[in-house]
């Protein structure tokens, strides 16, 4: 697999979003991308206990570990690469986290507008 330029979405280089727990498609704790990543694991959010709870209610538990795939559970102010998609519908719900745009992959603008995701910034000046 090759991975896609590590640029985010305000065109500069890409920045690590997790490391505890590790994120990213490539499990290197960016959220870069290939072609081979269908679900576009591309948004950098800062997940919040409001946002763990909806997704667990969606059928995607990100909070409860999972020690046979070495994964130890979000917990609120941990950063996660989520599916752009995934970001988009809990935006359109009114239950999306907060984002990075600095760690979010330039990719996840095939799907969310910037727009969007400058609305639920960390780290807009």
């Amino acid at each position: 697999m090759r991975k896609d330029d590590s640029i985010n979405v305000l065109g500069e280089p890409l920045e690590l979003c997790g490391d505890k727990p590790i994120t990213g498609f490539f499990r290197d704790s960016h959220c870069n991308t290939c072609e081979e990543d269908f679900g576009s694991h591309t948004v950098c959010i800062q997940a919040s206990k409001e946002f763990l709870a909806y997704s667990k209610s969606k059928g995607n538990d990100l909070s409860t570990p999972q020690p046979q795939f070495g994964f130890e559970g979000l917990r609120a102010g941990d950063g996660w690469c989520l599916c752009a998609a995934r970001w988009l519908e809990a935006y359109e719900e009114g239950a999306a986290p907060r984002v990075f745009l600095s760690r979010t992959h330039q990719r996840a603008l095939d799907v969310v507008p910037l727009e969007r995701l400058k609305k639920l910034a960390t780290d807009l000046n």
